[in-house]
């Protein structure tokens, strides 16, 4: 199967990019190249960016009737690419095609309708003594986004950024590419503006630093390590450009002694293992009550025993590889220094029996980790999970704190209040109670180095609006 894209989206047309170099794609689970993209240069950015401000003032000026329109259109589009979205996912990044179809597919659709009808009803003006106060678009937008969940988190940037009355320049990355290709024939069916949206497709130091630097863009918004959204700050501030950064986590999942262990358990294990580990939210980290901590050892054992590895087309498997070789031996490096730290390997780990082919790593657990040390701080960002004993709220909230990062999390007790009391003190963006659903409403975003900024629903909006007061 050949899955090569040829052209870039600049200005509304399908395009032939400055250079002739291209990027290939691997599928993970074959390890075989299944298509390439171009490898866009600072020229193709520049022409995006030239086509994006020349497309800014009417976008701006456009009805946010009309732009409701417009996305109403792009959604039905892009959801009856329903199952090839889902199908691209599985290939390009190997998650399991029930997950690509129930995640990575349905969730961007769920957004994407969400600012079908926020874009209807933007923030209305107001008052303020003899102040009107007025929210305007921020205008050209930089979308930079990660490979973890290559559709959802671009409709996460380019769904609102549109809704407010932005442009934007998109750079997805250059691991999972061809499902953004899938969403600009969407796209360009949809019958967008020209220039209201366009792709350069290539690696984060050529392209994703020409947005980043680029003069004639207003704000960048970036999802990725923390590492990299450090460097997208530093070009940013040279020119005080706005930027948004949603970056890593190692995220607390508290267990208190009241809690329903075998639930608790069972559904933090599966959020940790999501995606194969490969998701900024998973809760990394699961914190239970000294009392009941082997009876969770045991239980965590068991639920991470009963992921299937596998290809991700088989019905059968619930864990599919990792993104790439380099991601798979950097995960194994983490559980090969745990092991060498002392930590004690419940289940998994570097001999448990693996696919022949793929980048597979085995759904580890470990137990009796340093709260300090590296497996218990650093976000590995694969199928890992470290349990650590805590010995009453105050010590579980001091645990779970004690992270540079603050994404999300989660808290699990038989009485309500205390859960709620819990959650109000760990220092992180979001906290599930008892299992509670995630709501593509609520606003995303982290603590301390989880980011800057919100994503989803009219916080997602808020990002990309200015404000303006008018005296009068």
């Amino acid at each position: 199967m050949d899955l090569t894209r040829t052209d870039l989206y600049l200005d509304g047309q399908w395009v032939t990019p400055a250079a002739t170099d291209t990027i290939p794609v691997e599928n993970p689970t074959t390890e075989q190249v299944i298509g390439t993209v171009p490898a866009g240069t600072s020229a193709d950015v520049d022409r995006a960016v030239a086509a994006a401000r020349t497309a800014f003032d009417s976008w701006a000026a456009t009805d946010p009737a009309d732009r409701a329109a417009a996305l109403d259109r792009l959604h039905g589009a892009l959801a009856a690419r329903g199952d090839e979205i889902a199908r691209t996912v599985a290939l390009e990044l190997g998650t399991p095609l029930k997950v690509a179809t129930r995640v990575q597919t349905g969730l961007p659709l769920a957004v994407l309708r969400s600012y079908v009808e926020l874009a209807a009803e933007p923030p209305a003006s107001h008052l303020v003594g003899n102040s009107l106060v007025v929210r305007e678009p921020v205008g050209v937008v930089g979308a930079i986004t990660p490979w973890n969940y290559p559709l959802h988190q671009v409709v996460a940037k380019v769904a609102p950024a549109l809704a407010a009355g932005c442009t934007v320049v998109l750079k997805p990355s250059e691991l999972t590419p061809l499902v953004a290709y899938l969403l600009f024939d969407a796209i360009d069916e949809a019958g967008l503006p020209p220039g209201v949206v366009n792709l350069v497709t290539g690696t984060g130091p050529v392209v994703g630093e020409a947005i980043a630097a680029h003069g004639g863009v207003d704000m960048v918004s970036f999802t990725g390590s923390t590492a990299t959204g450090r460097r997208i700050s530093h070009l940013a501030a040279d020119r005080i450009a706005r930027v948004a950064l949603e970056l890593g986590g190692k995220s607390a999942n508290v267990i208190l002694d009241d809690a329903d262990l075998t639930a608790a358990v069972k559904t933090g294990v599966g959020n940790a293992l999501l995606n194969s580990g490969q998701t900024c939210t998973a809760w990394t980290r699961m914190l239970v009550h000294r009392s009941r901590y082997d009876e969770a050892l045991a239980l965590a054992a068991r639920a991470a025993e009963g992921y299937q590895l596998g290809d991700p087309f088989d019905s059968a498997t619930r864990l599919g590889p990792l993104v790439s070789a380099a991601q798979r031996d950097r995960v194994r490096g983490h559980v090969e220094q745990g092991l060498a730290d002392g930590a004690r390997l419940v289940t998994g780990g570097p001999d448990a029996k693996l696919p022949e082919r793929g980048h597979f790593v085995a759904p580890t657990v470990f137990a009796d980790v340093d709260p300090d040390g590296a497996l218990a701080q650093e976000e590995i960002f694969g199928p890992v999970l470290v349990v650590i004993p805590f010995d009453d709220d105050d010590h579980a909230v001091e645990v779970a704190n004690n992270s540079r990062y603050g994404l999300a999390g989660a808290v699990w007790s038989g009485d309500d209040n205390r859960a709620l009391a819990v959650a109000r003190r760990m220092r992180t963006g979001a906290v599930d109670i008892n299992g509670a659903p995630f709501n593509p409403l609520a606003p995303f975003g982290g603590y301390k180095q989880s980011g800057l900024g919100r994503e989803l629903g009219t916080f997602g909006l808020d990002e990309f609006l200015q404000t303006k007061a008018i005296q009068r």
